[in-house]
């Protein structure tokens, strides 16, 4: 089984870990909020010298490629992309809101397989970076920036129960006028849910190319001038 290295910065937490297979072999995490320019390289070190002393060596590198957080999605490209181009093996890049939908098929002990499921990404005030998927994984709904209103997802099976997951379906729970959803909370992604996403990928050689590989914002980075700035500027 291939040993792959995982790294998922798209939220404002960022986490890593080595699969081989589906199984975790090493893993580190941090709880602080947008700290991945002072945790995530220490962590890859940790885990690549973890598996050194076992003697083997990393056969692919995989990074969520967003959408999710601007800085995040750079830093976390940047140095996968290194590694991979290093190392000369391959990079493989995974959807955040496909992470989200493994983690909820995982943290649903009752799951039936008839399911929908509807990750969310808050990306401020009332809009979500969101997605529709079955229990396959395949895509029902593209990836969205999607304003929430009480219309929204009005055209999913009402006979289907939809799990809603991410930090965006909060906002969402009293909008929602269906009778059969099924609410996972603020869970976020996480390295450990890329594992069986990366061994798949990996064994279709569903690869990035290193050097031209850039994160899925889904809508342009705006940049603002500061309120202090424009004052000084009159």
């Amino acid at each position: 089984m291939p040993n792959i290295l995982n790294i998922e910065t798209s939220s404002s937490q960022c986490s890593v870990c080595i699969s081989k297979g589906a199984e975790i072999i090493v893993g580190f995490e941090s709880s602080k909020n947008m700290d991945h320019s002072t945790s995530l390289a220490p962590f890859v070190e940790k885990c690549i010298s973890e598996l050194k002393s076992n003697d083997e060596s990393l056969d692919a590198v995989s990074v969520s490629n967003g959408p999710g957080s601007y800085t995040g999605l750079r830093i976390g490209l940047s140095l996968a992309k290194g590694i991979a181009f290093g190392l000369s093996i391959p990079l493989i890049t995974i959807s955040s809101l496909e992470i989200l939908a493994v983690r909820a098929m995982f943290s649903f002990p009752e799951i039936s397989g008839e399911e929908l499921i509807v990750p969310m990404i808050d990306a401020r005030r009332m809009e979500v970076y969101t997605s529709v998927f079955d229990c396959r994984l395949d895509i029902i709904e593209p990836p969205r920036a999607e304003i929430l209103t009480s219309n929204s997802f009005n055209e999913l099976d009402k006979a289907r129960q939809v799990i809603f997951i991410g930090d965006g379906s909060e906002k969402f729970k009293d909008l929602y006028e269906g009778d059969n959803a099924i609410w996972m909370g603020n869970g976020m992604p996480h390295a450990k849910y890329m594992a069986p996403l990366s061994l798949k990928y990996y064994k279709e050689k569903k690869f990035a190319d290193v050097a031209y590989a850039v994160p899925f914002y889904l809508k342009d980075y705006i940049t603002t001038t500061p309120k202090s700035l424009l004052h000084n500027l009159c």
